[in-house]
């Protein structure tokens, strides 16, 4: 089923963060599109996609996606602050994702330092975050975040060392309440890093 972008808003509490979203059915990379046209958005600005046919992994991995059934977007954020301050950033959004889940679905996952989210051994997300700088000035973020939701087939190449929510807990979640619940917890993190 495709994404449903009015769900996701009707749950935001946050500001700014997800609250404007560019929505393609089928892209090669969030990560890509956003970082060719940077000026054009708004900060908390959310790509996302239903299908991803070239995500980008860390170390220029790709990232599999079968469809309609994981979460892939990127959101662009301006904070205009010092690059020390957004040092651990990454991390901050992995323990913001772990939160969210263990919020929703009292599913315990851990971080994988400092970009991969790990349930029961395996992979289950990973977070790429491109930063540009100015000076000691931090521009934009673009952060990449990608999780295996509702998925249950993986390829041999990827099958012994990635998974899903559904794949271990035989349930199917909704990916509207994920993207929202984990905007409303990491914007005031953020806000708070780059005080």
């Amino acid at each position: 089923m495709k994404l449903n972008l009015e769900e996701i808003k009707n749950k935001l509490t946050t500001k700014y963060l997800g609250r404007t979203i560019y929505y393609y059915e089928e892209i090669n990379s969030t990560q890509d599109i956003v970082k060719e046209n940077v000026n054009n958005y708004c900060n908390g600005s959310y790509i996302v996609t239903d299908k991803q046919t070239n995500g980008k992994g860390t170390h220029g991995r790709v990232w599999y996606d079968n469809g309609y059934e994981n979460i892939c977007g990127s959101f662009i954020l301006f904070p205009n602050c010092n690059a020390n301050k957004i040092k651990d950033i990454t991390i901050i959004i992995a323990e913001s994702m772990i939160e969210t889940i263990k919020k929703l679905y009292d599913i315990e996952l851990q971080i994988k330092y400092p970009n991969d989210i790990i349930c029961n051994s395996k992979k289950i997300a990973g977070i790429l975050t491109e930063s540009s700088v100015k000076g000691e000035d931090v521009k934009s973020i673009v952060v990449g975040l990608g999780m295996n939701i509702n998925q249950t087939e993986f390829s041999s190449e990827i099958e012994e060392i990635a998974t899903s929510l559904k794949k271990e807990y035989k349930e199917t979640y909704s990916r509207e309440d994920i993207i929202a619940e984990f905007f409303n917890i990491f914007e005031p993190k953020y806000e708070n890093l780059i005080k």
